[in-house]
């Protein structure tokens, strides 16, 4: 595992798991976050707030690597997050990319689209279930 994919992963724990300070610890101050489903999350400690936030809004949601590619300062990431709405447990899939300084994030672009009222959504016919690579949930 490359130095970039192993601070993901820490991400990942940090979002699951930390207060809005721990996961803005994993961001340069002037991070952002470029996301199809909401206006761009400027800086690290709006971040972590926003994380919390999620987190909260879906029953306790946890994150999950599932597939990374490093180069560089760059890391491509596709991952799961579970969580709760009031229909009950659900299951969302999307991918990221990363730019880091050092071991800070600079900048994480999400490519999904998130469906408030449906949040299982996924991508049609693709073999989520069945792929090895998208097994970091049990």
């Amino acid at each position: 595992m490359g130095d970039r994919t192993r601070l993901v992963h820490e991400y990942f724990e940090r979002c699951s798991n930390a207060d809005a300070a721990g996961i803005a610890a994993a961001f340069a101050e002037d991070a952002v976050v470029y996301d199809t489903n909401v206006r761009p999350v400027r800086g690290a400690e709006a971040i972590g707030a926003w994380w919390v936030r999620i987190r909260e809004q879906w029953g306790g949601a946890r994150w999950y690597v599932d597939t990374t590619v490093e180069e560089g300062d760059h890391v491509a990431v596709e991952w799961t997050m579970t969580g709760e709405s009031d229909a009950g447990p659900f299951t969302v899939r999307g991918s990221d990319h990363y730019d880091f300084d050092g071991d800070a994030i600079t900048e994480i672009r999400q490519y999904w689209t998130f469906d408030r009222d449906d949040p299982g959504s996924e991508l049609r016919d693709f073999p989520y279930a069945t792929d090895p690579r998208f097994t970091s949930t049990g």
